[in-house]
């Protein structure tokens, strides 16, 4: 398949290929609303291509992509060597976190995890795409497991979600005392319901003190501001 090169809104490169998901709005969106505090250690779980340890890419943070498929993480790879970052690309199984990363090793948690039940009857086009999107491979479940166990106590995760489904992953993050803290709907413009909802949790702590932001909307300045237009 050919590749082709993307140019993110931070000026890094993003190699891609039309087997594997590409450059979309929700990593956009989910790197700019995730805040990573100095010096972060900051894993990408289930980076695919790398889209979103590429944007929210600061020298300061040490990032690193988890990754079970090797193809996209081949393609990550070669875009890390293109823009001469240091990240780290691992290739391994989210459900056996426990092997690959030590407990409470990291800060932050950026991920973008599969949308739909595989009985939902939506179903991508492609067996890569479906491994990405679809949550045959892991569920919502085992993601909000394996954030909660590379976090330690106080780190913070952030997750780009479909508003239908949201109790879905509340309840998953509320199993693991994942707490959500921050949460801001996706909308197309005043009048249409949300597209999207991002949700940055904190890892222990009182349940009280959720911040629900203003509405993000497509159709304005703030929006083409994230997209550095």
């Amino acid at each position: 398949m050919p590749q082709t090169i993307e140019t993110l809104p931070n000026g890094l490169t993003l190699r891609q290929d039309d087997r594997f998901f590409k450059l979309g709005q929700d990593s956009v969106l989910l790197s700019s609303f995730a805040k990573p505090r100095r010096n972060a250690k900051v894993l990408d779980l289930g980076c695919g291509t790398g889209a979103l340890a590429l944007l929210i890419y600061r020298p300061d943070l040490t990032i690193t992509g988890l990754e079970l498929q090797p193809e996209p993480l081949e393609l990550f790879r070669a875009s890390i060597a293109d823009n001469g970052v240091d990240i780290a690309a691992v290739q391994g199984d989210l459900r056996a976190i426990r092997t690959i990363f030590p407990h409470g090793s990291m800060d932050y948690v950026i991920c973008n995890p599969p949308y739909f039940d595989r009985t939902a009857g939506k179903s991508a086009p492609s067996p890569e795409k479906r491994t990405a999107r679809q949550d045959g491979t892991c569920t919502v479940e085992e993601v909000a497991v394996a954030t909660s166990f590379v976090l330690h106590t106080g780190g913070k995760a952030a997750f780009v979600f479909r508003p239908e489904r949201l109790w879905v992953l509340l309840q998953a993050l509320d199993r693991v005392r994942l707490v959500p803290k921050r949460l801001r709907f996706v909308h197309q413009n005043a009048a249409a319901a949300p597209s999207a909802v991002l949700v940055e949790c904190r890892k222990g702590g009182s349940p009280e003190g959720l911040a629900v932001e203003p509405p993000l909307l497509v159709d304005s300045e703030e929006y083409q501001r994230i997209y550095g237009k």
